[in-house]
């Protein structure tokens, strides 16, 4: 099963993985992020099994992201809320927006155990119904993965997730995680987002094009997002990028 992490704090986070991690469980965590908005773009590329996010957090609360999460029907992710703070309306409120737990900071390593085993034994079907012939994951195969490959080299900018892939070869989102970090050394997130940032540096030096509508061709549903994302890749924005073109090509004429 996957995770995806979303706290402010860079140590929660570390914390948090490390008690995945310890609980022994078959959950892998494929991705993380510092706000809300950044993670509501991410959850919708990835698809992930299982959120945990802080309540308190810049841009986007983590309440509001579990609203968010809850009102789409394309995500079928479980969240999980993390506080620190000792409040019993906290807690009644995100069960009510459709939280599935909470968890009080400090996290224990217990109370973490408690949550996954939860989680898993809901996920994961019984020991009969797991009796039979091969799994797909069994039977998949190079010549599988590669055509996973050449679907993501060609789809980047199309509304693609992990699990939309999983699914359709029938095996698990984090079996398949770990077979395209195996064979390209980086994740699935990071491969689309690089593909992303390559198109539209070249979508950028054409003019006719607005950075919005660089944007959209590239995948992005969000415009601020996608600066946030090229900035982050490439350390300026798209339209400094663009000027930095602009004034380089003027001082070669």
């Amino acid at each position: 099963m996957t995770i995806f992490i979303v706290d402010d704090e860079a140590w929660i986070t570390i914390g948090l993985k490390k008690l995945i991690e310890k609980s022994a469980l078959p959950f892998e965590v494929i991705g993380e992020a510092k706000d809300g908005i950044t993670a509501l773009e991410e959850i919708r590329l990835l698809n992930p099994d299982i959120v945990f996010t802080d309540i308190r957090m810049p841009g986007m609360t983590g309440l509001e992201l579990l609203g968010q999460i809850t009102d789409d029907p394309s995500l079928t992710a479980k969240v999980v809320i993390i506080s620190g703070y000792a409040d019993f309306e906290y807690a009644r409120t995100a069960m009510r927006k459709g939280s599935c737990d909470y968890l009080l900071k400090p996290i224990k390593q217990e109370d973490l155990n408690n949550i996954l085993n939860k989680l898993y034994d809901a996920h994961t079907p019984s020991e009969t119904e797991n009796k039979g012939p091969l799994s797909k994951e069994d039977l998949f195969s190079q010549p599988s993965l590669q055509s996973i490959l050449e679907e993501m080299k060609l789809d980047y900018n199309k509304d693609i997730s992990l699990t939309k892939l999983a699914k359709k070869y029938g095996i698990s989102p984090g079996y398949l995680s770990m077979q395209i970090k195996q064979e390209l050394g980086i994740s699935f997130s990071e491969f689309i987002t690089t593909k992303r940032m390559q198109k539209a540096k070249e979508l950028l030096q054409n003019e006719t094009f607005s950075v919005s509508e660089v944007a959209t061709a590239v995948g992005y549903h969000d415009y601020f997002y996608f600066t946030k994302a090229f900035k982050k890749m490439l350390g300026i924005s798209p339209s400094k990028y663009r000027k930095d073109l602009k004034r380089n090509d003027s001082e070669h004429a």
